[in-house]
């Protein structure tokens, strides 16, 4: 019996995957969509891989039970920490014919193209850092590429709190890209392993030499996303067109629809979901 085709799923911990929405959005806008942020349990990046591992699975069966075949993590920790266990481990279980999806390694297999240097930087929160997800899913395609790598623990509190355009947040840019860029001087193309960070952009640049190339994830895991809609029909037939878009947080709904403006760039009107 043919399943009911049913939205794309987005999910994120907070806030940062609403800048990968709104590019798919961008590439893609004749699908439905559901967006859900675990608010209420944020921030991802400084809990363990257990943890981690537990608040995305449990969302990602919430977004199934919502109709969802295919699921977009749009947060680096929770793809870096807990896709591949969903995908090899529970998926079977819970159903083989649904998919998650990350968007590291959309990033990952494209990055190489941009180095001429063959040296890559990649900022992200700890979690991320700390995951080695970037060096190892790299080193799979570009074995060439020497990658670099920085934690950046104020820059989403800096985005969360409304400070990302302040002169205190330039000091916090600054530091940390000098602690990348003394690395290596031969770094050209650096990654914004976060969703957070494209807020940031027009001060990260600022500070950046100006031939280092700057890659944010939302183009790219659009553009992945289109592409793997057109490799598997099967998928895409699964996902349904009616151009509707829907809000979910764990946490309060007002606070959640005015900061989740700022990254999708028009209003939002949430619903409160219970875990």
């Amino acid at each position: 019996m043919q399943k009911k085709p049913g939205p794309i799923g987005v999910f994120d911990s907070g806030y940062g995957g609403l800048t990968v929405l709104k590019e798919i959005i961008k590439t893609l806008p004749e699908y439905d969509y559901i967006y859900l942020g675990d608010n209420g349990r944020a921030p991802y990046g400084i809990r363990s891989y257990e943890t981690v591992y537990h608040y995305t699975l449990e969302c990602v069966q919430h977004l199934f039970r919502m109709g969802c075949h295919l699921v977009i993590l749009a947060c680096n920790t929770a793809s870096a920490k807990a896709l591949r266990t969903i995908q090899q481990n529970d998926l079977p279980g819970i159903d083989p014919e649904k998919r998650v999806l990350g968007i590291i390694r959309p990033t990952t297999e494209i990055v190489g193209d941009y180095s001429r240097s063959r040296n890559v930087g990649i900022f992200g929160t700890a979690g991320t850092v700390n995951s080695q997800s970037y060096p190892i899913e790299i080193e799979k395609f570009f074995p060439d590429v020497t990658v670099y790598q920085q934690a950046c623990p104020m820059w989403v509190p800096l985005v969360e709190n409304d400070e990302y355009e302040s002169e205190g947040a330039d000091f916090f840019i600054k530091k940390y890209i000098r602690q990348l860029m003394v690395q290596s001087e031969s770094i050209d193309t650096i990654v914004l392993g976060c969703t957070h960070y494209p807020l940031l952009v027009d001060k990260i640049r600022k500070y950046l030499p100006g031939d280092v190339t700057l890659l944010s994830q939302g183009t790219i895991a659009s553009a992945s996303l289109e592409n793997y809609l057109e490799r598997h029909p099967e998928i895409r037939e699964k996902c349904s067109t009616g151009g509707t878009r829907e809000f979910y947080t764990t946490d309060d709904t007002g606070t959640f629809d005015r900061q989740a403006g700022i990254f999708f760039e028009q209003p939002v009107s949430s619903r409160h979901l219970a875990l």
